[in-house]
């Protein structure tokens, strides 16, 4: 450990050296610290020119596209397109009136049904209850029919067996009054 500690020691005696150093070139002394922000400096100013090559050369090449770009082929290809979306706006309006019409028109019609089958509802209750009464009426008349043809049936009937029971008691008084006459 103590050539190790010897060893730190020695290292940091030549930073410190290091430091103090002055290197002469082209004339001029520098330090180190010196040395490297020149460096840096001069990495800087190349990166900078560097990038503004690339940005000129992009723009030389966006400028040649530019100028090879037809303005007139695309201003005629824009009013194309808008005369086209102005047909198909129109086109939209008319279809527009044309479903709201048919929507009225399909809303009067039903209207019109609707009371149609009101007017019909009403005609055929009508005809029911003329009918009801038709048949009640006719109901009544067949009872009575029914009623006077019974009523006629039993005094006919009471009559002929009256009539018959006379004679069959006239006859059976006469065979009783003289049982030897028949």
């Amino acid at each position: 450990m103590a050539d190790l500690g010897e060893s730190l020691d020695k290292v940091e005696e030549e930073v410190e050296n290091l430091k103090n150093t002055k290197i002469t070139l082209f004339g001029i002394t520098m330090t180190p610290t010196t040395i490297g922000a020149t460096f840096a400096l001069l990495g800087s100013l190349l990166g900078g020119l560097y990038g503004g090559f690339e940005v000129y050369k992009d723009y030389m090449e966006m400028k040649e596209k530019l100028s090879n770009l037809d303005v007139d082929a695309i201003e005629a290809r824009n009013q194309l397109i808008e005369t086209k979306l102005d047909e198909a706006i129109d086109y939209t309006r008319d279809i527009k009136s044309g479903l709201r019409d048919d929507i009225l028109s399909i809303e009067k019609q039903a209207d019109r049904v609707e009371d149609m089958v009101r007017e019909s509802e009403q005609n055929v209750r009508n005809i029911i209850r003329e009918a009801e009464k038709s048949f009640d009426e006719k109901r009544d008349r067949l009872q009575s029919d029914y009623d006077s043809a019974a009523s006629r049936l039993r005094d006919n009937s009471d009559r002929k067996i009256s009539e018959l029971e006379e004679r069959l008691n006239a006859k059976l008084q006469r065979a009783l009054d003289n049982p030897l006459a028949d």
